[in-house]
């Protein structure tokens, strides 16, 4: 007999000119809603495979994994049932557009993040140091890049 088991999805926390990628739902749960980027794992398909084929289909960015930001396993977290988030702190790069079940894209500060979906208020707070330290090393490098010329 098949287990029966929550599923599995995966959740982006796009750092992409300084500032975090959300996109706003074009779909129920949450209809035009903020949320971060991602979705369901398909199978055949592993955690990381399916958070770069996510961001790619919702922003249309490439993303560079950095780090695996956190598991997020509340049986609450999703109204349509049990559902389990990978959610890993990337680098977006491309040209930013909606797509998919993305009805738009924007960037926020993280000092504007709006009441989002599901967790995702949660998934960024617990993150802000991580998304932090990576903005303060881009500006030092940025920093660095101009002082040179």
């Amino acid at each position: 007999m098949k287990p029966v088991t929550p599923l599995l999805t995966v959740d982006a926390l796009i750092i992409y000119e300084g500032k975090l990628v959300l996109i706003k739902r074009k779909n129920p749960p949450y209809k035009d809603q903020f949320a971060l980027p991602g979705g369901f794992v398909e199978i055949g398909e592993t955690v990381e495979e399916a958070v770069v084929r996510e961001a790619k289909e919702e922003t249309g960015l490439d993303i560079e994994l950095i780090k695996l930001a956190g598991v997020y396993s509340d049986p609450s977290r999703d109204p349509r049932g049990h559902t389990v988030s990978v959610c890993f702190l990337a680098l977006g790069k491309g040209n930013l557009k909606a797509g998919s079940d993305a009805k738009d894209t924007r960037l926020f500060s993280l000092s504007q993040i709006p009441a989002l979906a599901f967790d995702h208020n949660k998934i960024i707070e617990e993150a802000k140091s991580d998304i932090n330290g990576i903005l303060s090393e881009m500006q030092e490098h940025d920093d660095a890049c101009q002082e040179r010329f």
